[in-house]
């Protein structure tokens, strides 16, 4: 006999494109059933103490940054909810799937390892059926004695699998047109969470989403890529006349007053990209006025430590071409990188001071040695007050703005999971 299962989401907007992908899987293979959203710990409480369901599966998912206060709240909601036997808490996302014995240990039953939309769908049809979670791919189960045990790897199939938000829901957000990235930068965790080659959303399958929102009445779309003019393409090199297809696919079906955004948050551009010929389409395409460019480091020898793929003079081509081309780059760098001196951090201020006399705005960061990431263990380099005050300066002219003195904070407490959590040259698995 089948059971009734409720899925309860702890629904946070940080997390919300993570979230959609889920229930837009769940609701393609037909199982999605009874979903209650959890604005708040108190909210997520309520809805799994709800009776009628004979089990209840809540889903968590974050950033590495914030897993210790979802931990607290996973307390919290435990306490408040009810904690029988029926319930199970699953976390998902990158942190869960560099970290599953870490979340484990935190309070979670389970942890989701990979792309969760295969695994949420088998998760809750073996819920439905008394089936056996080891036979659920892409878990990480407790076993007897607290070792997170993994089952089977989940498979990365094609984009256009899954929808990139359960529109038929009414729920919408930023179409994901390319997962996964070729770049394998250091202190980057989408290589080792969705794999270092690109998978691209078909242009049907994007213009299926762009008219489902403008039957809803949207008329602003964006996009999740790693590296916005990398689409179509399987190397480094951009391939225009695939961007041009999507965007002309795009505009196509947008009502008058429709509006493409594309290189701006939640996606970038990588500095080598941004050629003359790539922004003049943009130009005919796109209505934002912004490109957010990563260049990280102002130091040549940083920049080659980190595995990013350029060097500092891409950069003030790439911001100098943008800027001619009508557009105001707003630029990413991060300070602290492991093995940075203080004369790779001056590199970087100067650098910075530079492209903001050419009328770019830059975005500030502090190093984190992410969990999954090549530089997970690796050391943060100390920022000096000096670096410091050149940042505060930058940002007291309005020619920079982040939260890089936050992220400092995240950035120790990260360092100290690593060291409690070394990694394992061997990982058990379930059978």
């Amino acid at each position: 006999m089948s059971r009734d299962v409720r899925v309860v989401v702890r629904y946070r907007r940080a997390v919300t494109y993570g979230v959609h992908a889920l229930l837009a899987a769940l609701r393609t293979a037909g199982v999605d059933g009874e979903v209650r959203l959890g604005a708040t710990p108190e909210e997520t409480a309520a809805h799994i103490a709800e009776p009628g369901a004979d089990r209840v599966l809540v889903l968590w998912s974050f950033y590495s940054p914030d897993a210790e206060a979802m931990a607290a709240e996973l307390a919290t909601v435990r306490r408040l909810g009810g904690d029988g036997g029926h319930v199970l808490h699953i976390a998902g996302g990158v942190h869960a799937t560099a970290e599953p014995q870490q979340v484990i240990d935190a309070g979670w039953d389970l942890a989701g390892i990979g792309e969760g939309e295969s695994t949420i769908i088998a998760l809750v049809e073996a819920l439905r059926e008394d089936g056996e979670l080891t036979t659920v791919p892409g878990l990480a189960i407790k076993d007897h004695d607290g070792v997170a045990l993994r089952t089977r790897p989940v498979p990365q199939l094609p984009l256009d699998a899954f929808p990139s938000f359960p529109y038929a829901k009414g729920r919408f957000g930023p179409i994901e047109i390319t997962r996964g990235c070729r770049y394998t930068c250091r202190f980057c965790q989408t290589p080792f969470m969705f794999g270092g080659q690109f998978r691209h959303r078909s242009v049907a399958s994007v213009r299926e989403h762009v008219r489902a929102m403008a039957e809803h009445g949207l008329r602003d779309v964006r996009f999740i890529t790693p590296t916005s003019l990398s689409y179509g393409s399987a190397g480094p090199d951009p391939d225009l006349d695939a961007v041009e297809e999507l965007l002309a696919g795009v505009k196509e079906e947008l009502p008058p007053r429709g509006r493409v955004f594309f290189g701006s948050f939640p996606s970038e551009v990588r500095p080598e990209h941004v050629t003359p010929e790539a922004m003049k389409l943009l130009k005919r395409y796109v209505a934002n006025d912004n490109l957010i460019i990563g260049a990280q480091s102002g130091s040549d020898a940083i920049l080659a430590a980190s595995g990013r793929g350029h060097g500092t003079q891409p950069v003030r081509d790439a911001v100098r071409i943008a800027t001619e081309q009508g557009f105001r780059p707003n630029v990413d760098f991060i300070f602290g990188m492991p093995g940075e001196s203080e004369q790779d951090q001056a590199a970087s201020i100067q650098l910075a001071a530079d492209l903001a006399d050419l009328g770019a705005r830059i975005h500030t960061h502090t190093f984190m040695p992410l969990p999954g990431t090549p530089w997970r263990d690796a050391e943060p380099a100390f920022i000096p007050l000096t670096t410091m005050r050149e940042l505060d300066r930058l940002a007291q002219r309005g020619d920079a703005y982040g939260h890089w003195r936050k992220q400092a904070e995240h950035s120790q407490r990260l360092a100290e999971t690593a060291k409690a959590y070394p990694r394992r040259t061997q990982r058990r698995r379930t059978t």
